[in-house]
C-alpha cells in the first residue's frame, strides 16, 4: 500500500497543473479590456477638463474637476433632458417591439404552414444584404406621405421589425419548440395565438430579451435616420442633441465629450443591471445552435 500512496498524492497536482490557464491568456484578455475601456475613459477625461486636453502633448490621463460646469453648459445649450426622454421612449418601444413582433414572425416562418413561406423567408434574409442607406429616400417619402416627419413615430415604426430579428427568432423557434407540443396544445383547443403567447414565446424569452436589448442599444445610438427625419429641437434624440452642441465653424471638444458621456451613461447603467442576462441569453443561443 505504501508505494501506491505517493502516486495517489501526485495525481491531483498533475491535474491542477494541466488545467492551469497560461499567463498569455490573461495578458491577451487584459489588453482587450484596456483597448475596449480606454476610449470611454478618455472621453470622460476630456469631459472633465477642456478641449486642450485632447490635443496636448504629453496627454493628460487624469480626470479634471470641470465636469459639472460642462454638464450645465450642455443642458443650457440644447434641451438635453427632453432629448434623453425621447431616446428612452424610442429605444424602449423599438426594443420591446422587436422582441415581440420578430418573435411572431419567427414563429410563423418556423412552425406555420402557408403558401410561399420559404420564398418569403428567403426574401427577408436577402434584405439583410441591402445597405440601410439605400432605404432612406423611399422611407422618407413614406413618412412624408403619412405626415409623420418631425414626429417620434417616424423613428419608431421603421425600427419595430428587422430582418435579422426575424431570422434570429426563427432559428430559435426551430430549435426550441417541438411540433408534438404544438399538436398537443391544438388537441386541447388552443388557438395559434395562445400557442405562441403561452408556449412558444416563454420558451424563447431569453433570445427575445437579447434581441430586444440589441434593438434598444442600436436605436439609442442611431444618428443618421433621426437626424434626417426630426427637425424640431423638442423632438431631438440624444445623438442629435450632441450634434447640436457643435458650432458650424469650431467644435468644443470638452462640451461635446460631456454630452457624449451623459448620453452613454444610461447604457452603462443598463448594462450593469442586465449584462449577466445578456451574456446568458447569448450563450444559450450559441449552445442551442
Amino acid at each position: 500500500m505504501n508505494p501506491a500512496s505517493p502516486t495517489t498524492g501526485r495525481a491531483p497536482r498533475r491535474r491542477r497543473s494541466a488545467n492551469r490557464v497560461p499567463i498569455t491568456v490573461y495578458v491577451a484578455l487584459g489588453a482587450m479590456v484596456f483597448f475596449s475601456v480606454f476610449p470611454l475613459y478618455w472621453m470622460f477625461v476630456v469631459a472633465t477638463t477642456d478641449s486642450a486636453t485632447a490635443t496636448s502633448l504629453p496627454p493628460h490621463v487624469l480626470p479634471g474637476g470641470n465636469f459639472l460646469h460642462l454638464a450645465n453648459l450642455v443642458f443650457e445649450t440644447v434641451p438635453f433632458v427632453q432629448a434623453l426622454v425621447n431616446s428612452v421612449i424610442i429605444s424602449t418601444t423599438i426594443g420591446v417591439g422587436q422582441a415581440v413582433l420578430c418573435a411572431l414572425a419567427g414563429f410563423a416562418f418556423a412552425k406555420l404552414q402557408f403558401p410561399g413561406r420559404n420564398t418569403l423567408f428567403l426574401i427577408v434574409v436577402l434584405t439583410m444584404t441591402v445597405p440601410a442607406q439605400l432605404a432612406i429616400i423611399p422611407q422618407y417619402l413614406i413618412m412624408s406621405q403619412l405626415d409623420w416627419v418631425d414626429t417620434l413615430q417616424a423613428v419608431i415604426v421603421p425600427g419595430l421589425v428587422t430582418a435579422f430579428g426575424i431570422f434570429w427568432m426563427r432559428q430559435h423557434m426551430v430549435g426550441t419548440l417541438n411540433d408534438e407540443l404544438m399538436h398537443a396544445a391544438r388537441v386541447d383547443g388552443a388557438t395559434t395565438w395562445q400557442i405562441f403567447w403561452r408556449i412558444a414565446f416563454p420558451l424563447v424569452r431569453p433570445a427575445a430579451f437579447v434581441l430586444g436589448l440589441f434593438g434598444f442599444v442600436n436605436a439609442w445610438n442611431d444618428f443618421l435616420w433621426p437626424f434626417i427625419v426630426l427637425k424640431s429641437p423638442e423632438q431631438y434624440t440624444a445623438q442629435i442633441a450632441i450634434k447640436a452642441l457643435q458650432n458650424n465653424r469650431d467644435i468644443d471638444l470638452g462640451l461635446a465629450m460631456s454630452g457624449s458621456f451623459l448620453a452613454t451613461l444610461p447604457l452603462l447603467v443598463l448594462f450593469v443591471f442586465v449584462g449577466r442576462r445578456l451574456v446568458q441569453g447569448i450563450m444559450e443561443g450559441a449552445f442551442k445552435g
